[in-house]
């Protein structure tokens, strides 16, 4: 859990005016600081706001509930020294991400996506499995926010996407899509960038992945669908952090979010930390799985 050693307490009866703006590019000046060089400074009208190499921030005066919240739940992403792999995914009160028709546009208010295009760019590299470009056809850029769109990955080991979705035409950021050893190399558009996945199937896989990302320098890992992708993640123990997006609205039918391997009893069920975020009328739930 961040720690906020705030330099005075806040002025009940005057609320601290709003510096969401430059907390949000305070984040972003995080992503690429050579923490080696000691913390980092941002100033604040008035007062500083200093951040630590391992999230611990300070401001001078006291920040806003929100501002600090906002700081609260990115910077883990940010400062974990070996990296971070972060899963998210937005779904209904009963655990649904779409209606039994498919429709899902939107379960989760715009604050709650505006989150998720802050972790886009926050992240080196986003991750979506073939179903769902095929699906949903998404851009994963960051266009409700400022900063840098990342690394558009699609894990599609048997090369099933045709080279028109979004993501290999619109030339918004890079992409990489991944594929098996037994397929030529040519079954890949020529307008893209292709890799060739290590022999790896069902739970290895989540792993092959990140180890191809790591190695080619991407640190910072965001898995942002679909579903069972997300839950293949989960499942191998490959995530350090899940967001889990909760919008208060009751569906009742449709396809589900996480599905995991069924369990016996509640003792085998995992409870890892939890701490929870405000955004509008939804929920942010941010658990650490490192920690379990």
């Amino acid at each position: 859990m961040m720690i906020r050693p705030n330099a005075r307490e806040p002025d009940m009866s005057s609320p601290a005016p709003s510096h969401a703006d430059t907390c949000w590019q305070a984040l972003l000046q995080a992503r690429d600081h050579d923490w080696s060089t000691g913390p980092l400074r941002v100033p604040l009208d008035p007062g500083r706001l200093t951040i630590q190499a391992d999230g611990r921030w300070q401001a001078e005066p006291s920040l806003n509930s929100p501002d600090a919240e906002l700081l609260d739940a990115l910077l883990p992403v940010l400062c974990a020294p070996e990296g971070c792999v972060i899963g998210q995914l937005g779904q209904s009160l009963d655990g649904r991400i779409a209606t039994a028709s498919g429709h899902s546009h939107y379960i989760n208010v715009l604050e709650a996506r505006v989150h998720l295009h802050r972790l886009r760019a926050l992240v080196d590299a986003v991750v979506v499995g073939a179903g769902t470009v095929a699906a949903d056809d998404p851009a994963l850029t960051v266009r409700h926010v400022e900063g840098p769109n990342p690394l558009r990955v699609v894990i599609d080991p048997r090369g099933r996407l045709a080279g028109h979705h979004r993501l290999f035409t619109d030339g918004q950021a890079p992409t990489r899509q991944l594929i098996g050893t037994t397929l030529p190399t040519d079954a890949c558009g020529a307008h893209q960038r292709h890799a060739v996945l290590p022999e790896a199937e069902g739970s290895g896989l989540p792993g092959a992945v990140i180890a191809h990302l790591r190695d080619a320098g991407y640190r910072r890992i965001l898995i942002e669908g679909g579903s069972t992708t997300l839950s293949h993640f989960l499942e191998a123990g490959a995530l350090d952090r899940l967001h889990l997006l909760v919008a208060p609205l009751l569906i009742g039918s449709g396809k589900t979010g996480l599905s995991l391997t069924p369990i016996e009893t509640l003792e085998s069920a995992r409870r890892p930390p939890c701490r929870r975020f405000s955004l509008g009328d939804d929920t942010l739930f941010d658990l650490d799985l490192g920690t379990t």
